[in-house]
């Protein structure tokens, strides 16, 4: 345990070398740019569905317990204001969605670059945006498990509590979501996984990239939950920002979020190095103790 408080410690000292406050931020502006879109275009899509009402209650009831408080609200304004049928707009609203995207992926993959202390050049420049644009697709797959899981997690429990016997009920709503949250984790651990195995350059085992994408992970649950406190018992940003607050409340968010996976990846580059070290043995060269240090 004392060896992993140390490797914990000297990522979160390397996170100060490599400027991740900064590469946080510019993550964390283009997610502006993108999840705004992004949500308006899959409500959209979602309520065009004969249960669609019901889907946007339940994907909002969950999305509360993570998103910062009127930002949903913000979200449905819009959707209620503009009416968003047609399909030019939803086409630019999607494409203006990938395109930010693309930059949440080269900003992450630029604090990847420097976690694992790799050059400037490891990437060429057409090279690092089609690997970031395929990122965006990839991360999809896992994420998109996990949302069904928590969507319609609520419909299959009812469900199960219909047609299972009176004494058994508190047994198969416990068993119940002990699965639904276990499977939107794992989803979390896949999409953190994925970005850090195809996010770079060093290209590592699955197992490799585990520790960072738990840690990733363990880090953004309780600051997500505790900023949703602070915001909603503490702080009052409608005072200070007025109608901008539930923007800013939400890059505030996404900037934990990016803060979080940039640590992850941190850990990573410190254990990538640790073991390439004992595999060199005394015999390092001169420029993998450089590199290291």
């Amino acid at each position: 345990m004392s060896r992993y408080l140390a490797r914990i410690r000297e990522a979160l000292y390397l996170a100060y070398a490599h400027d991740v406050v900064n590469t946080a931020k510019a993550a964390a502006y283009s997610g502006m740019l993108m999840f705004f879109p992004a949500l308006l275009v899959l409500t959209t899509l979602v309520a065009q569905v004969e249960e669609g009402p019901s889907l946007i209650g339940e994907t909002r009831a969950v999305l509360e317990q993570f998103l910062p408080p009127d930002t949903l609200d913000l979200v449905q304004d819009s959707i209620l204001t503009h009416q968003l049928h047609s399909g030019r707009v939803i086409l630019s609203a999607a494409g203006l969605s990938l395109f930010a995207g693309l930059g949440v992926m080269l900003s992450l993959m630029e604090g990847f670059r420097r976690a694992y202390r790799l050059p400037p050049e490891s990437w060429s420049f057409w090279g690092r945006r089609v690997r970031g644009l395929m990122l965006v697709f990839i991360v999809l797959i896992p994420l998109t498990v996990a949302s069904l899981a928590i969507v319609f997690g609520r419909q299959i429990e009812w469900w199960m509590i219909q047609n299972a016997g009176h004494d058994l009920r508190h047994m198969v709503i416990i068993a119940w979501r002990a699965v639904r949250w276990t499977v939107s984790f794992t989803g979390i651990l896949a999409v953190l996984s994925a970005l850090y195995h195809f996010g770079t350059r060093r290209t590592e085992h699955w197992l490799w990239v585990l520790p960072g994408a738990i840690a990733g992970t363990i880090i953004w649950f309780p600051a997500t939950l505790a900023y949703g406190w602070y915001v909603t018992s503490v702080a009052n940003y409608t005072r200070i920002y007025g109608s901008f607050a539930a923007g800013i409340a939400t890059l505030v968010w996404l900037y934990i979020t990016s803060f979080s996976v940039l640590l992850g990846a941190e850990l990573n580059g410190v254990l990538y190095w640790e073991r390439q070290v004992q595999l060199a043995g005394d015999s390092a060269t001169p420029e993998l103790a450089r590199a290291s240090q």
